[in-house]
């Protein structure tokens, strides 16, 4: 079923719509840009993949040609439409109405084809066994119930089927500084916002039986911070960690992602 947009507010799904719907859009780099133009879509797409620069050796999104592709929590179709030019078939789904609306406007000026709907990830109004791969990248953390998405995309995935799967990391050095000196958290103000243990997070990933699990987003300069905060966290914070022996930080990425496969029939 479709994500029903009347519900009460008070009922929990349209409280996370609610909330993706006003924030969808908010990207301090192109804050100066009007939404949903190409320049707003060019800009975010550049701060993105420079922000995760993991992005494109990681998820190899030029392997999909021909394959069914669906992205789950699409937002504005920025990594989905990496997919599409490589030649892939794309849906994309998000819980929020207006990230549905963006999306189809960044494939339009991109000249991308896809299909995008408003659907709660939970709940996927999608049959069994229907797409080669699916995609979850920023959105297990902010979902009522990891694992109920998480079987959902079992569910979808054809036979052997892969899929790449992200959350964040409780034990890593992102999140230690939020601990110790209050470190913002990106939308750490979300109605629902998880924070996982590799440990937990393995666990909700059961229904898989081949799990490659790896850590991502280590210190990277930034362009957000300004003035002295720039300085010091440019400066102190990323050389000082970068500088430190791999061994005592590999296990402390902010990103943790699962490549899965769903066993052959």
């Amino acid at each position: 079923m479709l994500l029903n947009l009347h519900r009460r507010t008070s009922d929990p799904v349209t409280s996370v719509a609610d909330y993706w719907d006003k924030n969808v859009s908010n990207w301090k780099v192109a804050n100066h840009l009007d939404v949903g133009s190409e320049e707003f879509f060019r800009e975010v797409e550049r701060y993105r993949f420079d922000k995760l620069e993991y992005l494109e050796d990681a998820v190899q999104f030029d392997s999909f040609k021909g394959k069914s592709v669906l992205d789950v929590g699409c937002g504005l179709g920025t990594d989905t439409s990496r997919f599409a030019r490589a030649g892939a078939e794309v849906t994309g789904v998000d819980i929020a109405p207006r990230a549905v609306t963006l999306a189809r406007k960044n494939f339009a000026w991109r000249g991308l084809e896809g299909r995008f709907e408003p659907m709660d990830g939970e709940e996927l109004a999608l049959p069994d066994d229907s797409f080669d791969f699916v995609y979850c990248h920023t959105v297990l953390h902010f979902t009522r119930d990891p694992e109920a998405m998480i079987n959902e995309i079992y569910r979808v995935l054809k036979p052997g089927g892969r899929a790449i799967l992200m959350t964040i990391n409780r034990k890593s050095w992102l999140y230690f500084m939020h601990r110790v000196a209050g470190a913002k958290l990106d939308y750490m103000d979300a109605p629902v916002f998880h924070k996982m243990s590799p440990e937990e997070y393995r666990a909700k990933l059961k229904i898989f039986k081949d799990v490659d699990f790896r850590l991502y987003r280590y210190p990277v300069r930034t362009e957000v911070h300004k003035g002295w905060k720039g300085w010091v966290f440019n400066t102190l914070i990323v050389d000082t960690f970068n500088a430190l022996p791999k061994r005592w930080t590999k296990n402390m990425g902010y990103h943790m992602l699962a490549f899965v496969q769903k066993p052959e029939a």
